[in-house]
């Protein structure tokens, strides 16, 4: 019987086998941000246990409040930094250097086909588009990974979610995510990995795959993955080519972190996208969505383009196309972080940022901290977000406030309308 990738990644680095369904893996990358790795670092010293498994595969940023807001994040921030320090961790990315995790870490090329990646935070299963298992861990087995190197996991349960057709402009891979976690619900991938695959998987960019693997966990999912093929092997190729005579010969390679055709899958669904309209949340959980046609009209007091869900350089492009020329409504605040430095230049470049900036936007550094309600963003109780985020719980972006998740290019047309609004209405 064929295996599953990701059956065939927990193999590679099986370490031991306690029970049946109880895998403990070696770890290729720990991720650490300044929110959740601080607690895992003091425990460790406290019980006389400080020290890293491997300082190179360790990598480090400070992200969710940067630079810090108060007293409180600003020793959260130099914990990280005495930490980084004191073990000689090479990777750690401090102001001006730092951007948000899944999009500065990807960037950077830490991740590659077959890893195993872990960090504290549910979002790391963006990861997952490289062809890795990447996974959210608690505090405890943070600790774990930080000071052994190990994980312990379920022996995995794949989902497999075929996709087919062809977009209609300005709908995007936001679109099809928000869209498949309406169908399967937010629990309908528990303790599962989605495996994406299909004709439209195989034509996006490592972005859209990125935004496709970053909202699984919205669908309980352990872990979203794409197959590594061609376009990951050229998004990564700065950084392997010392490793391979050529992106064929890259893409050969990769072939082996393929799911076999005779995998066996808990559940195959086949989700054809052609007549797919531009999706929004509404309510407070993730699998509450509509056609934004449904909640057309619907006012809104900020828009929030950013985060590690569509904080890239093509989801700038998408709400600048709409943008340009035009004007935030009146009585609307936007706000535009883009994900990491290399962003930021990059929409500096092409003139993204005056057009964000000449609309009336506010362009902040990379942060992320509007997404969960801790800075550069917060809601007043009763106010209404537009937002390229991944949740919309209760409270998520400050108390009382209401988020709608949607594409970037429909928070760019509710910027300039004030209102929700079908970004294809727009010439």
């Amino acid at each position: 019987m064929g295996k599953t990738i990701a059956e065939k990644i927990f193999a590679a680095h099986l370490r031991d086998k306690p029970s049946q369904d109880n895998m403990v893996l070696d770890l290729d990358v720990v991720m650490c941000h300044e929110i959740t790795t601080p607690i895992a670092i003091m425990d460790l010293v406290e019980k006389n246990m400080d020290q890293v498994f491997d300082s190179t595969k360790i990598k480090a940023v400070i992200d969710h409040v940067t630079p810090a807001k108060d007293s409180k994040t600003a020793t959260q921030g130099k914990i990280m930094r005495d930490w980084a320090k004191r073990h000689n961790i090479r990777d750690f990315f401090d102001i001006g250097e730092n951007g948000v995790c899944h999009a500065l870490f990807p960037e950077k090329g830490f991740v590659r086909p077959g890893y195993t990646v872990i960090m504290g935070d549910s979002h790391t299963c963006t990861h997952g588009a490289f062809g890795a298992f990447a996974a959210g861990v608690g505090t405890t087995d943070l600790e774990v990974g930080i000071y052994k190197g190990v994980c312990s996991f379920r022996a995995p349960k794949t989902m497999r979610i075929n996709i087919t057709g062809t977009l209609q402009p300005r709908v995007s891979a936001k679109d099809v995510i928000l869209a498949i976690i309406k169908q399967i619900s937010v629990n309908g991938a528990t303790d599962k990995v989605i495996e994406f695959v299909g004709p439209l998987v195989e034509s996006f960019t490592m972005s859209a795959r990125m935004t496709l693997c970053n909202m699984a966990v919205e669908a309980g999912a352990t872990c979203g993955i794409c197959m590594p093929d061609r376009v990951t092997a050229e998004y990564l190729w700065p950084f392997i080519q010392a490793d391979y005579a050529s992106i064929d010969a890259a893409v050969e390679e990769y072939r082996k972190w393929h799911s076999d055709d005779d995998a066996e899958f808990v559940q195959v669904l086949d989700i054809d996208v052609s007549s797919l309209a531009p999706q929004v949340t509404f309510g407070f959980k993730p699998d509450q969505v509509k056609d934004i046609a449904e909640l057309a009209g619907t006012p809104v007091d900020q828009i929030y383009i950013g985060s590690c869900t569509n904080g890239r350089i093509e989801d700038l492009r998408d709400a600048a196309e709409i943008i340009s020329g035009r004007k935030l409504a009146k009585g609307v605040r936007g706000i535009v972080t883009p994900a990491t430095p290399k962003i930021y230049s990059m929409a500096l470049e092409e003139g993204l940022i005056k057009i964000f900036m000449d609309a009336g936007f506010c362009v902040l550094n990379p942060t992320c901290g509007a997404c969960l309600g801790m800075s550069s963003g917060v809601l007043a109780p009763g106010e209404v977000c537009a937002s390229t985020t991944n949740r919309n719980f209760n409270g998520r972006m400050g108390k009382g406030g209401m988020v709608h998740l949607l594409s970037p290019f429909s928070a760019a047309a509710a910027a300039v309308t004030g209102l929700l609004t079908d970004p294809r209405d727009f010439n």
